[in-house]
């Protein structure tokens, strides 16, 4: 019996995804849902993070083997990693052969994984946000140089949007062609959880808006907070409930009390259940400047939720080229205000997105993005 488990286990394709940390961001979570979702006997799994720190660690299945890195997230740690060689980092750290190496994230992993030492591994790399100059997309190389170098000895460049691959494309000049899947998302999951009474708070009588997110620049919450000022100086009764943590939660707050809204702009911090929050509202606000595919949006779609989105990568993915299931705005605060407005005041307009939301919703389903990678793997 054995001998037959071993034969099993040696004939499974055996996949080491790297990232970071297994942080609260949104390209952690999907990364938990993706791994916990594939084929358990086609699959020998492990994930290796550089930092063991985050939340999402727990949520990693008992058959995924965890690989931790070093205790803490060390400040200025990309440029120490710049001192070594991809070749060095990836034999210092990684210890194992692998079939296939994944870097699930741009940037210090995507450097790591391609100085992968081993001709028959296949590696692939996945792009979670729109990069815009070489700059920015060589931030974590020695040069852009070095970037364009690593990311021609990837078998696969993975996109979550069509907008991300696009943008890439136009900075990397590469001989093979870019795919783009889909994000996984729990949905059965997120649609149970979701049904969980609320007993922590208690939401106002008038709209309620919810937004999820870590509190940092990218994230808009500074205009968003301006934004929930005007709209209320013209006499739209609403309040804004942000669930998340992050550097700039002292900004916020001291943003908050200059615009005199501490009574209507609630900073909740993190929950582990963000979903019965999120059903509950009566409008959903991505107020990014920066996305990847939003996990939240997408979430609050599965949760039946009328969305307003500014226009960053992968919002017209999501809610429509034409704004069929959901509002997309210029990114500025004066983009962020219009779209809100507009759903404040439209007669019938959150009762029509919140239709196409659940309309939306299952397009994004487990099932489908799983297959997806899985086809991927095994066609390498």
């Amino acid at each position: 019996m054995g001998a037959i488990l071993n034969g099993m286990v040696d004939s499974m394709k055996k996949l080491l995804f790297l990232i970071p940390s297994l942080g609260g961001g949104g390209a952690e979570r999907v990364l938990a849902n993706l791994v916990n979702n594939l084929d358990r006997e086609k699959y020998d799994i492990t994930v290796q993070t550089l930092f063991d720190v985050g939340i999402n660690r727990q949520h990693l299945q008992e058959h995924i083997t965890y690989i931790p890195g070093f205790p803490w997230q060390v400040p200025g740690n990309t440029k120490l990693l710049k001192l070594r060689s991809p070749k060095a980092l990836y034999q210092q750290l990684i210890k194992k052969q692998y079939d296939v190496v994944i870097s699930y994230l741009e940037g210090p992993t995507a450097r790591i994984v391609a100085g992968c030492p081993y001709p028959d591994t296949k590696l692939i790399c996945w792009i979670h946000v729109e990069q815009h100059t070489k700059e920015i997309a060589s931030y974590s190389f020695r040069s852009f140089e070095e970037a364009h170098e690593c990311y021609a000895c990837y078998h696969e460049i993975v996109c979550v949007a069509e907008s991300v691959k696009k943008d890439f494309e136009a900075i990397f000049d590469l001989p093979k062609p870019v795919r783009v899947l889909y994000n996984t998302n729990e949905t059965d999951q997120i649609l149970e959880r979701g049904a969980e009474q609320v007993t922590d708070l208690v939401l106002s009588d008038e709209v309620n808006i919810f937004s999820v997110g870590r509190l940092r620049h990218e994230k808009g919450y500074d205009r968003l907070i301006r934004a929930h000022r005007i709209l209320l100086d013209r006499g739209l009764k609403h309040h804004i409930y942000i669930l998340g943590e992050g550097d700039e939660k002292e900004k916020f707050l001291q943003l908050i009390a200059e615009n005199k809204v501490e009574d209507t702009f609630h900073l909740l911090g993190f929950r582990e259940n963000p979903y019965k929050y999120v059903a509950k509202a009566d409008l959903f606000v991505c107020s990014s400047r920066r996305e990847g595919f939003s996990t939240a949006v997408t979430e609050a779609l599965i949760l039946g939720v009328p969305v307003v989105s500014t226009l960053c990568s992968g919002a017209r993915e999501l809610l429509g080229e034409n704004d069929e299931y959901g509002i997309v705005t210029e990114n500025s605060e004066e983009g962020v205000t219009w779209g809100l407005q507009r759903m404040l005041t439209e007669p019938g307009m959150l009762e029509h997105y919140r239709e196409k939301a659940r309309e939306r919703g299952p397009f994004f389903s487990k099932e489908a993005s799983v297959r997806a990678v899985e086809k991927m793997l095994d066609s390498l």
